[in-house]
């Protein structure tokens, strides 16, 4: 086969959870680009609606939802929506996270929980119930979005170390899942981005910057256009023999 039509995601459907800005909005254009059907979920249903029409613009279908990806009941509701919709499920995208700066000996139970049942929780009831479609259809592509947070240790005036746990938790989800699901043709794998400016990191960055330069040897942020080429193949067909697999996009931070 040709390497072009491996890399085709015509007539394939996609939830993206936080789809609605920032990375996720990044990749779920790379997808729409190369002919996927989109479900964008968030907490905010006014962002996915607005990003919904931005997208279609790019002439394919767009299903904007409103979720908690907290809640069970919320993640049942959008795999059931995109079923209605489209018929099948064929791409998931578990983008959808938040972070919280506080010292270890300052975080409260509260804090912890919130980044933890967003990052990880919301990552297992997402793969749960859109697993379940897959595995009827005996084919399915789940992206989990880690951080090279999620490889090893920050310093301290890196105070996250809930955002931290979390993506190294969702590092060994994804590399235990690709082992039970392998047998059902499901290809688990995720993604571990480095330092790109979104609402939730542009902060820490600005206040960051020179250090962080410095430790990546692109001497560069990443940019709009730098996630999509690792979500297209991982989506695609391109990577039907890689699971288990942490794709590091970090312009050499990690090494």
């Amino acid at each position: 086969m040709a390497a072009k039509p491996i890399f085709d995601l015509a007539g394939r459907v996609a939830i993206v959870t936080g789809g609605s800005v920032g990375l996720g909005r990044q990749m779920a254009e790379g997808l729409a680009e190369m002919g996927a059907s989109l479900v964008l979920c968030a907490r905010k249903k006014e962002r996915c609606l607005q990003a919904a029409g931005e997208l279609q613009r790019l002439g394919v279908e767009v299903l904007a939802l409103g979720c908690d990806v907290k809640q069970p009941a919320s993640v049942q509701e959008v795999a059931d929506a995109a079923v209605k919709q489209f018929g099948r499920i064929d791409i998931l995208i578990n983008n959808a996270g938040t972070s919280w700066g506080a010292p270890v000996e300052a975080m409260t139970l509260e804090q912890w929980n919130k980044v933890i049942e967003t990052n990880l929780t919301g990552t297992f009831l997402f793969s749960q119930a859109v697993g379940k479609v897959m595995i009827t259809q005996r084919r399915g592509k789940i992206i989990n979005i880690a951080s090279v947070a999620g490889l090893r240790g920050s310093p301290p005036r890196f105070s996250a170390i809930g955002y931290s746990s979390s993506k190294g938790a969702v590092i060994i989800f994804t590399r235990d899942l690709a082992c039970k699901w392998g047998m059902h043709n499901i290809q688990v794998n995720a993604i571990a981005p480095g330092w790109f400016p979104t609402d939730m990191s542009e902060k820490v960055i600005e206040r960051n910057k020179e250090c962080l330069l410095a430790g990546i040897p692109l001497g560069r942020f990443g940019g709009p256009q730098d996630l999509k080429g690792a979500a297209i193949f991982l989506a695609s067909d391109a990577s039907d023999y890689v699971t288990g697999h942490v794709l590091v996009v970090d312009g050499g931070q990690s090494a």
